[in-house]
């Protein structure tokens, strides 16, 4: 910051695979409202790449295609290395309007860390296919859940980072999961985020190189195991314990039916048994899967430590 004076660096940075038919555009397009686009090329066997560079864009190669995870995550470190202040991940096969742009900036001002562009917004998405529709919501169901966060469109890659978002947000997943695993990194580094509306265009001839089925079906599963590693106290050991003393409540009444002389029915002694016994393992299961974490997290911190001493 030459003469104490703030020097914003904006960034439009895209994920690109065999997307030379629309590279081009949208690297214009974006020009007008970004300081530098930056073109990360996941592997493609087309001329996305050389049609970037010609455009002016910085472009970054992956030899091969290691999915949109790893693209992100190349987005993510180019632009902390070229030090950007902010970055708009905007996706390089049409779908996204390059001219929304200032609309996901504009939030970044006024105090949001991330600004997600919502195709769900003030009853926005009517053009949005009825199979992708339902696929996204069940997928919104799920990642504000592991989250906790209340997001209209969890899936929506067209987003705008500030500064800390950029510093802060860390990416592990390698495939579409990466959008989820973002979101929950919100509350972890205290993000503020906000939404905006925009609009897609799902007439392009290619939208995605996965089947969105088996796409959704993979994100879910992501999601799930996300949940059941990093909150399981929360989510195993909490419900577990309610169960067991539900349990156990109905059973002491149980017991005193018994005791006045009337006879143990037999539905709510099985009731008793199986809430009790899956209470008990839920628990337990949250217990362990926690210890586990605890001792992962130091066995890698213990490792990062001791390489930092060796390499003093």
């Amino acid at each position: 910051m030459p003469g104490g004076f703030y020097i914003s660096h904006t960034i439009a940075a895209m994920p690109a695979f065999n997307e030379e038919r629309y590279i081009a555009r949208i690297i214009l397009n974006s020009k007008k409202h970004v300081d530098n686009v930056v073109v990360v090329d996941d592997g493609s066997s087309d001329y996305t790449a050389q049609i970037a560079e010609a455009m002016g864009a910085h472009v970054i190669r992956h030899e091969k295609n290691q999915g949109y995870g790893a693209a992100l995550r190349s987005c993510f470190k180019t632009a902390r290395e070229l030090n950007a202040t902010e970055m708009v991940i905007i996706d390089s096969d049409g779908q996204h309007d390059p001219d929304d742009i200032p609309k996901l900036l504009e939030p970044l001002g006024n105090g949001a860390d991330l600004v997600i562009g919502s195709r769900f917004l003030n009853g926005n998405g009517k053009n949005i296919p009825a199979y992708r529709k339902v696929g996204m919501k069940v997928l919104d169901t799920a990642t504000n859940f592991a989250a906790a966060t209340n997001v209209s469109d969890t899936q929506s890659g067209y987003r705008a980072y500030g500064k800390k978002a950029i510093e802060k947000i860390s990416i592990n997943d390698d495939d579409m999961s990466a959008g989820s695993e973002i979101l929950m990194q919100v509350n972890k580094h205290d993000l503020a985020f906000k939404e905006v509306e925009i609009h897609c265009n799902y007439n392009v001839d290619k939208t995605s190189t996965q089947n969105p089925v088996s796409h959704g079906v993979k994100v879910l599963v992501k999601i799930l195991k996300d949940i059941e590693l990093k909150r399981p106290l929360f989510y195993f050991t909490v419900p577990g314990l309610i169960l067991t003393v539900i349990g156990i409540l109905v059973g002491v009444i149980l017991l005193q039916i018994v005791s006045a002389g009337g006879q143990l029915p037999f539905g709510p002694t099985l009731f008793v048994v199986i809430t009790i016994l899956i209470g008990t393992f839920s628990a337990f299961t949250g217990i362990i899967l926690h210890s586990m974490a605890r001792l992962s997290f130091e066995f890698n911190s213990n490792n990062k430590s001791r390489t930092k001493y060796i390499y003093k």
